[in-house]
């Protein structure tokens, strides 16, 4: 049997993040843009006969049978009717609720990697729609090119933005999405537009107000960024970014840091680390 595959789980921004409305059902419509990062988690995969999937590594607070890297190895098995199993180990680098897309990337690679670990032949295509049911931005990270997402996330038209350097910084602080999405103060009356028409100088994110009002430490630290370079908020937060022409000047920015904020910086991608490191595997 196979030895160990070890594979990304790379981080994403919303370079954009617009609400153009809300459904009867209480969804919201938006108009998006995600990039990958050349940063992220690393999953290691070795393959068991007998059906069992065993996650090495714990999250605090999160029980086993309620981790996504499970919840997806189990669908692949249920799907697919493989009677494989797998020993599953994380390094964990990416924050839980911090917009980069942790938790559904790591679904994702988990999807993928044990597609690819057990040879069951799944499409990429039909991979993603499996992949819906266990978070909104698991598709993404499945399909892994960069691309403009529309509906409520799940409309997709591949993109192709600048491969810019970033600086993220995480605050000291999880974001509630679901506080941020009842909240009156989020902007919920942006136009909509043909989406491979918005002009980088037009990119926002319209939760940012609705999250600077719930936790000023996030406006804080967006504040001290913009200082630098153009600054923006991911998803929900409670990540900010900076983008920058070159690593040099991103890490030069790092280094001015307040000691108790933590930052990273990273490349962003259009296509995911994640296929990059398959198509060597293959």
């Amino acid at each position: 049997m196979a030895t160990t595959l070890s594979l990304p789980a790379p981080a994403k921004l919303n370079l954009f993040l617009f609400i153009t409305g809300r459904r009867p059902d209480g969804y919201h419509e938006l108009q998006t843009l995600f990039q990958f990062l050349d940063f992220g988690d690393e999953l290691h995969f070795s393959p068991r006969a007998d059906g069992q999937i065993c996650l090495e590594s714990k999250l605090e607070g999160v029980a086993a049978e309620d981790n996504l890297i499970v919840r997806a190895a189990r669908l692949l098995q249920e799907k697919t009717g493989c009677p494989l199993g797998a020993d599953i180990s994380v390094d964990k680098r990416l924050p839980m609720g911090g917009g980069l897309g942790g938790g559904s990337s790591d679904a994702a690679t988990a999807l993928v990697g044990l597609n690819h670990l057990w040879g069951t032949g799944v499409s990429l295509e039909q991979l993603a729609q499996w992949g819906l049911a266990l978070g909104a931005d698991v598709p993404i990270f499945v399909r892994g090119r960069a691309a403009y997402a529309e509906g409520v996330g799940e409309i997709f038209t591949d993109a192709a933005p600048p491969e810019s350097w970033y600086l993220v910084v995480r605050p000291p602080v999880s974001v509630n999405t679901g506080l941020v999405f009842q909240s009156p103060d989020l902007k919920r009356d942006s136009p909509k537009r043909l989406i491979t028409a918005i002009e980088p100088t037009e990119w926002a994110n319209d939760c940012e107000a609705a999250v600077f009002k719930h936790y000023p430490v996030i406006e804080k630290v967006f504040s001290w960024l913009l200082e630098y370079a153009p600054a923006r908020m991911t998803g929900t937060g409670c990540c900010v970014f900076a983008r920058f022409d070159s690593q040099v000047a991103a890490t030069a920015t790092q280094a001015l840091l307040p000691p108790h904020w933590q930052g990273f910086v990273a490349k962003g991608v259009n296509r995911s680390p994640l296929h990059e490191r398959l198509a060597v595997c293959a």
